[in-house]
C-alpha cells in the first residue's frame, strides 16, 4: 500500500513538473522577446527558482524533519502592513503551528491596547532616555535581550526591573532558532540568558521569547514552548537599527502612528538616536488617540 501511494505520488510529482516546465517556459519565451540579455539573464534565474522540484517536495517531506516528524523548514516572521490603523495579517501557511504552539504577534484586537516592546543587542547610549521617558507617561515596557547585553549593562538592566519592566529573552547568540535541531543546544541559547539575568537580578527571568531576526520552524516553536516559554514575535516595525541610517523624525512619527492598530505588539530598537528622540510624541499621541499600553503579561490566554 505505502509502495504504490508513493508510485502515486512521484507520477503526479513528474505530471506537475512536466507542464510546470512547459508554463513557465512559454512565459519566459514571451519575457525574452522583450527585455536585453542581461536583463533576460536575470528573469531566467528569477522564474526558475519558483519552479517545483520533486527535490523541493521530497526535501520538505522527508529531509526537513526531525525524528518527531516535525518540520525544521526555516521560515521568516513577517506580515502585511496596512496604513489605515488596522491589525495586519501574519503569514497565512503558518497560521496552523502558529496557533499550535501559542506564538502571539497580535494581543487584544477588541480595544484600543498597545503592547510596547524593545531589542537590545547591545548599548548605543539611548535606553537611559528612553527608560526616563517611559518613566515620565507610566508605560512598562518589555525589553528582550541577550546575554552579552546584560553581562555588559547590569546597571541598566537593574533599572529596568527597578522600573516595573519586563526583561525578556533573546538568546545568547542571536543566531536563527530554526538552525538548531539539537535540544539540548537550543535550551542552552535560553538558559545562559536566564543564568546571566538571575545572577544580577535574583529572580526568575519573564517567560517570553522573540525568536533573533523572526527565524523559526516548527520544531523551535515547539522547544519554545516545552522549554516554558510564549514566543513573541510583532505586529510593527520599521527598519530603525541601522545605526548610520537613521529615518528623520517626520517620517518616523508618520510610519508609526499610521501604522498603529488595536492589540499591536509595537516592536522598536534602542540602537535608535530617532526612537529615543520622538518617543516622547509617540506615546502623548497614543495617549492622546485613546490607546492604553499594557505589559505582555496582560496579553489574552491562549487555550
Amino acid at each position: 500500500m505505502e509502495r504504490k501511494m508513493l508510485s502515486i505520488i512521484i507520477s503526479s510529482m513528474l505530471f506537475v513538473n512536466y507542464f510546470s516546465s512547459i508554463a513557465y517556459g512559454n512565459e519566459l519565451k514571451s519575457d525574452l522577446n522583450k527585455v536585453s540579455k542581461n536583463q533576460s539573464i536575470k528573469c531566467l534565474n528569477k522564474c526558475n527558482t519558483n519552479i517545483p522540484t520533486i527535490y523541493d517536495f521530497f526535501n520538505d517531506v522527508f529531509i526537513n524533519k526531525n525524528n518527531d516528524g516535525l518540520s525544521t523548514k526555516e521560515y521568516s516572521w513577517y506580515f502585511q502592513p496596512r496604513n489605515d490603523n488596522t491589525p495586519p495579517q501574519g503569514p497565512k501557511e503558518n497560521s496552523e503551528i502558529m496557533s499550535k504552539y501559542g506564538c502571539y504577534y497580535l494581543g487584544d484586537t477588541s480595544k484600543k491596547i498597545l503592547y510596547l516592546t524593545f531589542d537590545e543587542g547591545y548599548e548605543a547610549g539611548y535606553t537611559l532616555p528612553i527608560l526616563d521617558i517611559l518613566k515620565k507617561h507610566n508605560v512598562k515596557a518589555a525589553f528582550f535581550v541577550v546575554k552579552p547585553y546584560i553581562t555588559s549593562n547590569p546597571e541598566i538592566i537593574k533599572k529596568m526591573v527597578a522600573d516595573g519592566h519586563l526583561v525578556c529573552n533573546h538568546s545568547n547568540h542571536h543566531p536563527s532558532m530554526a538552525s538548531i535541531k539539537d535540544e539540548g543546544k537550543f535550551n542552552k541559547e535560553l538558559s545562559d540568558v536566564e543564568d546571566a539575568y538571575e545572577n544580577i537580578i535574583h529572580k526568575k527571568m519573564s517567560k517570553y521569547f522573540r525568536p533573533p531576526m523572526g527565524r523559526y520552524s516548527e520544531l523551535s516553536l515547539k522547544y519554545t514552548k516545552d522549554y516554558g516559554y510564549k514566543t513573541v514575535f510583532w505586529s510593527f516595525a520599521y527598519m530603525d537599527w541601522i545605526k548610520d541610517k537613521q529615518p528623520s523624525h517626520e517620517d518616523a512619527e508618520k510610519r508609526i502612528m499610521e501604522r498603529t492598530h488595536n492589540g499591536g505588539i509595537m516592536l522598536l530598537h534602542t540602537v535608535s538616536k530617532t526612537n529615543a528622540e520622538i518617543l516622547d510624541n509617540i506615546i502623548t499621541n497614543w495617549e492622546n488617540q485613546g490607546y492604553q499600553l499594557k505589559t505582555l503579561d496582560e496579553l489574552p490566554v491562549k487555550h
